[in-house]
């Protein structure tokens, strides 16, 4: 695999981490922020935030590999897309067994 790849690989999955870092720190303080105001629009503010994450989570994964497929690199966007997958997964195993371990 190219050291282009692993550093997209890299960066990307970054990214995401941080991403969802940040989404569950609003969500860890929800109550702070939506206490004063739990009616409908609490829900449909914590429903625009899924949907944003979910558009940014998919323009985070599968936009550049997108792009590079459409380009004519089919091989390398699949690369991309199963790279980014597995240090995606293997930074959940790490999350779980610190859970574990921690427990």
């Amino acid at each position: 695999m190219s050291k282009k790849i692993i550093k997209y690989c890299l960066i990307e999955a970054g990214a995401a981490i941080i991403y969802v870092g940040l989404v569950v720190g609003l969500m860890n303080n929800s109550e702070k922020i939506f206490d004063q105001h739990s009616d409908v629009w609490a829900g449909v503010a914590m429903l625009l935030l899924l949907v944003f994450s979910v558009a940014v989570m998919g323009l985070t994964i599968f936009g550049r590999s997108i792009i590079w497929y459409v380009d004519g690199q089919k091989k390398e966007a699949l690369r991309l897309i199963f790279c980014k997958l597995a240090f995606l997964l293997i930074i959940i195993l790490l999350v779980f067994l610190g859970l574990v371990i921690i427990k």
